[in-house]
């Protein structure tokens, strides 16, 4: 098989990346290597090398034949290329690479030298030093060599901005970041520039380069532009606010949908716009979602730039409610410090009220960090403040199931208040432990409805056949929607005559839709019904 078809033959099984790179290798060979042996045993390094300049190593080892072809390659529009070539003659003639690259600056004359100059500022780029700086080490003709380079600035910028502005996507990052190393400014400066002498149309090509700095620096574009922002600038940074706004307004759809993955990719999206997206973000620190809340949590910090624990405490000290300062507990669960965060929340320090502190306890749960959990738990279990003791208690349901966890559990069905009856009917049906069934039975009869609802829920998975007939009571009788809701779809589980008469009844004549609607459900999932 020809070295060429073997080449076609891969670069359509590649992707598509990865297949543009190796026909560019390809053709920047077949471009400089003139004789058709060394092409034949120099251009398949295309296929399995994976960057343009693959094939030009092997030539520093050639006859006249492969240095005529290094020579034509210093003339390459790609920079690597030109590099490689570089690189591959300081091989041939015992030379060190920068020393090399300082010669050919210097032998080149001054009208023809952009493309050397281009070389070094790329190649000094990529290492993340200045041009002066990477060819000090080039020996006596480096000063000088940098000197003719920074003469060349202006050439040279224009040349990096007009590749900012590529068509190929994965040719603007690098040349953004080359001029912004070159130059001594920060890749959001060099942006703002470019868009200062471009027209509008060129705004969206920009933005989107910006978005990729962000991205690389793990920031947002918000935080960058803010923190480059001078008086002047304020134009330019109208033009790219109106592409992010634009941007935001596609986005907000999807913080709305019904799919709980596409509002998470929804969020995470927002994080690239920090500031920008405030909005936004706070909107999703009320979703129902725990990963939702906890994007929009640390998105928010990154907005404000600050560390994530110290916008937490903030936002903790700030909440009237556990709803509202669940987001930032939650964030902080599964942070470096989890359990000293928590703990302090949970004794009361920058807590405004009880649940906030039982909220604070129920995620210590998450937190991998301090003593054993159980053993973390046990103040907090024998607490005197309800929703600590409520806390504490949901807190064992995230513990891997264990007989300590369930017997805690167990334990807090004596407790005398009802969200800690509440929060252990919850932990005991989630263990589906069946030989709780009586109590949570016999719970249904409690004078609380928040406790009634509960046992009616856990009687769905820890419920048998003799639980059907108290289920349908509550289901005819109870007082409390949620409650008759709750029954309903318990009886829909453990099924029967007995469930689907009462269920029949219910979706016939109960005076809430609520009820009748999964009543209606539960009898179609039990095969009755349309």
């Amino acid at each position: 098989m020809s070295r060429l078809l073997l080449l076609v033959l891969l670069l359509a099984a590649s992707p598509s990346r990865a297949g543009t790179v190796a026909s560019e290798c390809w053709a920047a060979c077949r471009r400089h290597v003139a004789d058709p042996s060394l092409r034949a045993r120099t251009c398949g390094a295309c296929v399995t090398g994976g960057r343009v300049d693959s094939w030009v190593a092997s030539l520093g080892t050639g006859g006249v034949e492969a240095q005529r072809a290094l020579e034509s390659a210093l003339t390459d529009g790609s920079w690597r290329v030109r590099w490689a070539a570089v690189r591959a003659g300081a091989r041939s003639r015992g030379l060190t690479e920068r020393r090399a690259l300082a010669d050919w600056i210097m032998d080149t004359p001054p009208d023809a030298d952009l493309g050397a100059c281009l070389t070094a500022v790329r190649a000094a780029a990529d290492t993340g030093r200045s041009t002066a700086d990477f060819l000090r080490e080039a020996g006596a003709r480096g000063p000088s060599a940098a000197a003719r380079v920074w003469a060349k600035r202006e050439a040279v910028r224009q040349s990096l901005s007009l590749e900012m502005f590529s068509q190929e996507p994965s040719v603007r990052l690098p040349a953004l970041l080359h001029l912004a190393t070159f130059q001594g400014r920060s890749a959001t400066r060099v942006v703002l520039d470019a868009v200062a002498s471009r027209p509008v149309a060129g705004d969206a090509v920009m933005a989107e380069l910006l978005s990729a700095v962000a991205e690389r620096q793990r920031a947002s574009v918000g935080r960058l532009l803010l923190t480059e922002a001078k008086p002047p600038d304020e134009a330019v940074i109208n033009r790219l606010f109106a592409v992010y706004s634009r941007e935001l307004d596609a986005l907000r759809p999807e913080l709305a949908s019904g799919d709980v993955q596409r509002r998470r990719t929804a969020v995470a999206t927002l994080r690239r716009y920090g500031p920008l997206a405030k909005r936004e973000l706070e909107g999703a620190l009320g979703d129902e979602d725990a990963r939702i809340r906890e994007l929009a949590a640390r998105g928010l910090a990154e907005s404000a730039g600050k560390p994530l624990r110290d916008v937490a405490v903030q936002g903790v000290k700030d909440a009237e409610t556990a709803e509202a300062a669940r987001p930032w507990l939650g964030a902080m669960a599964r942070e470096k410090g989890c359990f000293a965060f928590l703990r302090d929340v949970a004794e009361g320090r920058d807590a405004r009220t009880p649940e906030i502190q039982g909220e604070a306890v129920a995620l210590l749960g998450d937190c991998s960090e301090g003593p054993p959990p159980t053993r973390r738990l046990a103040p907090f279990l024998a607490s005197p403040v309800a929703p600590v003791r409520a806390g504490a208690v949901r807190a064992l349901g995230a513990l891997p199931r264990n007989g300590d966890a369930m017997a805690l559990a167990a334990k807090a069905l004596e407790d005398g208040a009802p969200e800690v009856v509440v929060a252990a009917l919850d932990v005991l049906s989630a263990y589906r432990q069946p030989s709780r069934g009586d109590e949570a039975a016999g719970l249904l009869e409690s004078e609380h409805p928040g406790v009634r609802a509960a046992a009616a829920r856990a009687l769905e998975f820890v419920g048998r056949a003799g639980h059907v007939r108290v289920l349908a009571e509550r289901l005819r009788g109870d007082p409390v929607a949620d409650v008759r809701v709750a029954a309903a779809r318990s009886l829909s589980a453990l099924g029967g005559p007995h469930a689907v008469a009462a269920l029949s009844e219910a979706a016939a004549h109960d005076a809430d839709t609520h009820v009748k609607h999964v009543s209606e459900e539960g009898l179609r999932r039990l095969g009755f019904g349309r």
